[in-house]
């Protein structure tokens, strides 16, 4: 086969001439385009060079939060009130995710999720994160792993957990899902508890895959641990037996609040309703409310006891001095002030004793409003206690300039003023602890405390006396004795108020009180919410749960007893003014 030969220089288009601008002109194309690329580097690499480099960083550098290990909460004792294990959270990147999966079913149910709801999370508006599910446990989070759902991930996180449940709950507290305070010590202490986090920087791939680090590491300073004074096995007793009189009573609510009559630390404080802090779905204010602090009410003749040690200090009585109560009524302002009972004469230990109204206004009137005023503030009423601890309030104590002659009289048996449980405890401290009131604290300190002076030694005995005199025979607060060990206290029984005047047929009952009488230990306050069971009056009501309270707590604290008898109650309980 013969081979054709082509001349392609025969080719007319290569026989045309090209003009010269247009090789000129494509050239100086060229040269322009190369300088603007030229410029262009040198604007993204010199000049434009941090903006293009954050721009980098958004894309694909993050900082890895290193979440610090949240501190520890223990009791006296050492025994773990709240810690910290780890726990998954379960994200996603939804674009990922193919919603039709056969293992989203499985999910679901590993997660307790309804698949609509699973499915909706996944159809999220963010397309590359979305939490699924926070902290779930460690086994529930390894079944997911190994399900292996494409676009599903799991982040390491701490979750809190409470072993002393709803006994403690209200002094521990608990935190959200970040791990933050939400109430009691966990939110009081919350900076301490929390730590400091620490940081990675990294480069990530668009699956969320750590590529390299940027630079280096900062460690997370895990929070200290925290030792309360709380004892857990008083604090266990007490939420207990406040439980089982609310029960028994119908009662609407309770609080306990037991203290180290030495060193002011706070032993118990105990609340119901209550709640399990590991698992806090549907809780509601009843439940959170820790009434021993933030409910404050007119705290009864449980104020005798304080209007009676005020007289003995400025020497306008003594516990002999004759007080006539006869007939057992007084009218002032035009208001009659009653007795339960006509009490006729008494002695200043006897109006304790009995608990006469009559007898506590006729020992005020010894007195001026200032001067009343004057011991009720130095006792801390009218003021915020200083204690650690969130919610606490200070009930109300009007100026003394304001008052009238009928309120100084209901002020002497506990009305007109308000205060909370845990102020009526603290305000004790000052008979406990010879004469002189001492700051409380809910962080163990086992030195004595250093007290304010407000009665003399003597004065602060002769009331613990009259407080003896209160729970023995003809006393209005005979349920409150306890085996083994010599016990003094006041009940109060007060109507409680709707608007302004009192409801009909509603009460809190209250018993404030030491033991043991001669040298105290501890001081256990008790109040029950309106009981509804048939009695009310808080030396029948509250006295019970005061005189298990105390003896438990002395027998855990190792005091040994000071009496050889049993406890004599009579049959017949002494009805009290209120």
């Amino acid at each position: 086969m013969s081979r054709r030969s082509i001349n392609y220089g025969a080719s007319p288009l290569l026989a045309s001439k090209t003009p010269v601008w247009r090789s000129k002109f494509i050239v100086a194309g060229l040269a322009l385009a190369f300088v603007g690329l030229a410029a262009r580097a040198v604007y993204v690499q010199v000049i434009g060079n941090d903006f293009f480099q954050r721009q980098g960083e958004v894309r694909f550098a993050r900082t890895l939060e290193l979440p610090a290990n949240r501190g520890r909460i223990f009791d006296r004792n050492g025994l773990l009130l709240a810690s910290s294990v780890v726990a998954q959270s379960i994200w996603a990147i939804p674009e990922d995710v193919d919603k039709q999966h056969p293992k989203l079913r499985d999910l679901a149910r590993l997660l307790e999720m309804p698949l609509p709801e699973l499915r909706k999370r996944l159809a999220d508006d963010d397309k590359t994160f979305v939490w699924v599910k926070r902290q779930v446990d460690e086994p529930i989070a390894k079944q997911i792993a190994a399900l292996d759902i494409k676009g599903i991930y799991q982040r390491r996180e701490y979750k809190r957990q409470y072993p002393e449940g709803e006994a403690a709950a209200h002094v521990v507290g608990f935190t959200n899902v970040e791990d933050v305070g939400q109430e009691g010590v966990e939110l009081a202490f919350n900076a301490k508890l929390a730590g400091k986090n620490g940081s990675r920087r990294v480069i990530k791939d668009r699956l969320g895959r750590v590529v390299e680090d940027v630079r280096d590491v900062i460690p997370p300073v895990d929070g200290p641990d925290l030792q309360l004074s709380v004892d857990s096995k008083v604090q266990y007793f007490a939420y207990q037996k406040l439980k089982d009189q609310v029960t028994a009573q119908k009662a609407k609510a309770g609080s306990v609040v037991v203290l180290d009559a030495v060193t002011g630390e706070v032993l118990a404080l105990a609340n119901y309703p209550s709640y399990d802090p590991n698992r806090r779905q549907k809780l509601s204010g009843e439940q959170l409310r820790n009434r021993a602090l933030t409910d404050t009410f007119e705290p009864g003749s449980t104020m005798k006891p304080i209007t009676v040690a005020s007289a003995l200090e400025l020497g306008r009585v003594k516990p002999a001095t004759i007080i006539d109560t006869t007939p057992g009524r007084y009218a002032i302002g035009g208001f009659t002030i009653s007795d339960t009972h006509n009490y006729g004469v008494l002695t200043v230990d006897g109006v304790i004793q009995k608990s006469s109204n009559v007898g506590a206004l006729k020992i005020s009137q010894r007195m001026n409003p200032q001067e009343m005023w004057n011991f009720y503030t130095a006792l801390g009423y009218g003021q915020k206690p200083q204690v650690e601890f969130p919610g606490v309030v200070g009930g109300r104590l009007r100026p003394w300039k304001s008052w009238k002659p009928v309120e100084q009289a209901t002020m002497s048996y506990g009305y007109g003023l308000s205060a909370s449980l845990f102020q009526m405890a603290r305000s004790y401290t000052a008979f406990a602890h010879d004469g002189s009131i001492i700051p409380v604290t809910i962080l163990k300190s086992p030195e004595p405390a250093t007290g304010t002076r407000v009665f003399s030694a003597d004065n602060a005995a002769k009331v613990r006396h009259m407080l003896w005199l209160a729970t023995g025979p003809g006393g209005t607060g005979q349920k409150a004795q306890t085996v083994g060990y010599s016990v003094g206290g006041k009940s109060g029984t007060a109507r409680k108020q709707v608007g302004k005047g009192y409801a009909s047929g509603k009460y809190r009952s209250w018993f404030t009180g030491m033991a043991p009488i001669d040298k105290p230990r501890i001081i256990v306050a008790v109040m029950i919410d309106e009981p509804s069971a048939g009695a009310y009056y808080g030396g029948t009501v509250a006295g019970p749960v005061f005189s298990e309270v105390v003896q438990q707590t002395l027998r855990i604290m190792g005091v040994q007893p000071d009496m050889n008898v049993k406890p004599q109650i009579v049959t017949e309980a002494v009805e009290e003014s209120f």
